[in-house]
């Protein structure tokens, strides 16, 4: 090898963002490596040179070369110098044209809701957070006093548990007994980061190829991807202007998923004599009840009705979240079920997540325990109630024929269009005029209006455009 031509030394390759130069040389030394520029062999020059040659300085070229030495790349020799140590990568191969994705995940794929986007004037659109509910200041404080405690805990152990840190289960099953006539205790509780992974927790737990489940039609689109991305056969059941139809229900499923205190999207409430035939079904089809308790905490109107789970604790999986009463930022949601599924979950947990967010939890039994949520919800009814009130009202002002579905709690309003009106053409109509709306999948002449997000003034101004892009005649027009 005397005498033979020292190997093209690279430029350096473009910094990648936040890079140290020292990493940036080593990584173009073992791009020209691996790409066979400076062969298995080849002997570098020496170091004034090579540094001289690459723009940088001894000590950053010593750096990238001790690193490279150490990942196997060159072998350093005293007497023959510095020598690339292992032979270019084979040519990749051709680009694969699929990933080879499992069942699991083009199931779960086909089951996404894409979002059209888009801006426009005045947003409707359901889903959306609602910064006016957060109660920023008691939150933050709340969080500061927990993060100092995390810091000086003298059982950190305590705190690894995968249903939750114990404080936070016991004020959630405290607060579901006193507030939603729930029967719970705090061995039944898992905290979760929200409904859509309390969801995905159980179907993979319970579902399968082969096995059925139930879920209210129309529904929630998260739930019905959760559970069709198990593979099992979902059944739905039709809603009519009371909730769910238990006269509808197959004779046997694994879990039925239900929104009783608010259905979702219809928004009305389950009778008292509907949910008893629920949960006489349930205990003759063995199946578990996923009760989606939503809009508990975003009741305008009065009190929510207690909890399914309250009349049949053994048989019904309770589902809550704090990402609307809060904020989706908090990440903070739970799950109530009987101590044997909660003991299955704590096993299976670790398999993704291993423990919800400590900080947040122990923020949110500060809550809890202190009365600062409760008022908060206080506050938050008035404000959702002056503004579906509003809603409401310029809706039937302007759109006498559309048929508003009374509601008690929960961020939206759901209309039934007239017949000949269909919700594709309104939706792109009032899309031209610059306002969203949401559709109901399955259902041509349902749309749903989301209130909570926008101020009186909004909620005015987008009745009022959605009426000129229909063709209503303008207020004080005469006609």
């Amino acid at each position: 090898m005397k005498g033979a031509p020292a190997p093209d030394v690279p430029a350096l390759l473009p910094a990648l963002p936040g890079e140290a130069l020292h990493t940036r040389v080593t990584r173009t030394l073992r791009d020209a490596i691996t790409r066979g520029t400076l062969p298995e062999g080849a002997r570098l020059p020496g170091h004034r040179a090579l540094a001289a040659r690459l723009g940088v300085s001894r000590n950053t070229l010593v750096d990238a070369l001790a690193h490279l030495e150490l990942e196997g790349y060159l072998h350093v020799s005293g007497r023959s110098g510095t020598r690339v140590a292992v032979p270019p990568l084979s040519a990749p191969g051709a680009p694969r044209s699929r990933l080879p994705l499992s069942a699991w995940a083009s199931r779960a794929l086909a089951g996404q809701v894409q979002d059209v986007g888009g801006e426009y004037a005045v947003d409707f659109r359901v889903g959306q957070s609602v910064p006016d509910l957060f109660p920023e200041a008691v939150w933050t404080q709340a969080l500061a006093r927990r993060a100092v405690s995390l810091g000086r805990a003298e059982r950190p152990a305590a705190l690894q548990d995968p249903l939750g840190p114990l404080e936070t289960r016991r004020a959630l099953a405290a607060y579901l007994n006193a507030e939603r006539g729930a029967h719970v205790r705090p061995d039944m509780v898992m905290l979760t980061g929200g409904t859509q992974s309390a969801l995905d927790a159980l179907a993979r737990v319970f579902l399968e190829e082969g096995r059925v489940a139930a879920l209210e039609d129309p529904t929630y689109a998260g739930a019905r991807a959760a559970l069709a991305a198990t593979g099992a056969r979902l059944l739905p059941v039709p809603v009519d202007g009371a909730g769910l139809c238990p006269d509808a229900l197959p004779p046997q499923a694994t879990l039925l998923y239900t929104t009783p205190g608010c259905q979702y999207p219809t928004t009305v409430t389950l009778p008292a004599a509907r949910r008893q035939a629920l949960i006489s079904w349930a205990a003759g089809s063995g199946a578990f009840l996923l009760e989606d308790d939503y809009a508990a905490d975003l009741h305008h109107t009065g009190r929510p009705p207690a909890t399914l789970q309250g009349l049949a604790p053994g048989r019904v999986i309770l589902l809550g979240s704090f990402s609307k009463s809060l904020a989706p930022v908090t990440r903070s949601g739970f799950l109530v079920a009987p101590p044997e599924v909660t003991r299955v979950l704590a096993g299976t947990r670790p398999l993704t997540d291993r423990v919800p967010g400590v900080l947040d939890a122990l923020a949110l039994a500060d809550l809890l325990t202190s009365g600062a949520y409760a008022r908060h919800l206080r506050r938050a009814a008035l404000l959702l109630r002056r503004r579906h009130e509003v809603l409401t009202a310029a809706l039937a002002h302007r759109f006498p024929d559309w048929a508003l579905t009374a509601a008690r709690s929960g961020l939206h309003v759901h209309v039934t269009l007239p017949a000949g009106l269909c919700a594709a053409d309104v939706l792109t109509r009032a899309a031209r005029a610059g306002v969203a709306l949401s559709p109901v999948p399955g259902r041509e002449r349902e749309v749903l209006l989301a209130f909570a997000q926008l101020d009186v003034p909004a909620l005015r101004s987008g009745v009022e455009r959605l009426a000129g892009a229909l063709g209503r005649p303008a207020l004080g027009s005469g006609k």
